[in-house]
């Protein structure tokens, strides 16, 4: 009896030391996540404030020669084009996110917490048939019907990750809206909207959470991928998408031009997900406090 006592309290011992040190933990994912994505976010909102005119052009993809970083393949200077080329991938990525769970969220809320079948059926159906479409396949369709331009781009984008992202929040809010406490709520007369915006919202948070961070990424890589086949900007553009593409195949001669692009697509990515587990961090408490 005294041999499994000790070890329930060595155990309980472990227990605590282990929520103790998991906030500074949390905390520094989150100092490092900021830090990670403020590099992208900071070249891309205030990069075009800082790149001057755009001066004479030099030998296509030369290292050196007057530029810090090099030129690229049309012979124009890789930091200046670093410095405006973050806004149009950032700005459609985050624009498509946010259309996205404009229209998933009270989808999702609403299957989840309707009690009409058919309602459920009538809203979900329909996604599953997007779903079943690869996303880069509706991205041609569309580009070959006309040409969208970075609002377009972005609404293609929302488009084809709503369905994802409806089934997230339908599954989450499902589970949190079975719970007694819910139950409840329903008995006092509170409405589906005050539930979702309430009790099961807040439930909800730490899954939608991390899957922010997810469709982000996902954003990210389709409008790059789209940049790539010249959709939604010019093949010229000053892009960190488009110049990844268009000066790889100097890579030998002149990295630069693309691997500073795409360290710091990369970067805007990670950071983005590093500050969503920061997010899904608990507060723990300590011995003191229990």
């Amino acid at each position: 009896m005294a041999v499994a006592v000790a070890r329930s309290r060595r155990g309980l011992k472990r227990i605590v030391v282990g929520r103790v040190h998991s906030g500074p933990r949390g905390a520094s994912r989150f100092v490092l996540g900021l830090l990670v994505l403020g590099i992208p976010l900071l070249l891309a909102l205030a990069g075009p404030l800082f790149a001057g005119d755009a001066g004479p052009r030099g030998t296509s993809l030369t290292p050196g020669a007057g530029h810090v970083l090099g030129t690229d393949f049309t012979g124009r200077d890789v930091l200046r084009e670093v410095l405006l080329g973050g806004r149009s991938v950032v700005t459609v990525a985050v624009a498509a996110t946010a259309l996205t769970y404009a229209v998933a969220l009270p989808v999702g809320f609403v299957c989840a917490l309707t009690r009409r079948a058919w309602l459920e059926e009538v809203l979900m159906r329909p996604l599953d048939v997007l779903l079943a479409v690869p996303s880069l396949l509706v991205v041609l369709l569309v580009a070959t019907a006309v040409r969208p331009g970075p609002a377009g781009l972005a609404a293609v984008v929302a488009v084809v990750a709503i369905p994802d992202a409806a089934r997230i929040v339908r599954a989450a809010g499902a589970e949190a809206a079975s719970r007694p406490a819910v139950e409840a709520l329903r008995m006092q007369g509170e409405s589906w909207a005050r539930l979702a915006l309430g009790y099961v919202g807040r439930s909800v948070g730490r899954t939608l959470a991390a899957d922010v961070g997810v469709r982000l990424t996902g954003a990210v890589y389709l409008v790059a991928t789209a940049a790539f086949l010249g959709v939604g900007v010019a093949p010229d553009a000053s892009d960190w998408a488009v110049m990844v593409d268009r000066n790889r195949a100097g890579l030998s001669v002149q990295p630069w031009a693309a691997v500073v692009p795409a360290l710091l697509i990369v970067a805007l990515t990670l950071g983005g997900n590093l500050l969503a587990d920061a997010a899904l961090t608990r507060p723990h408490r300590t011995e003191k406090n229990r």
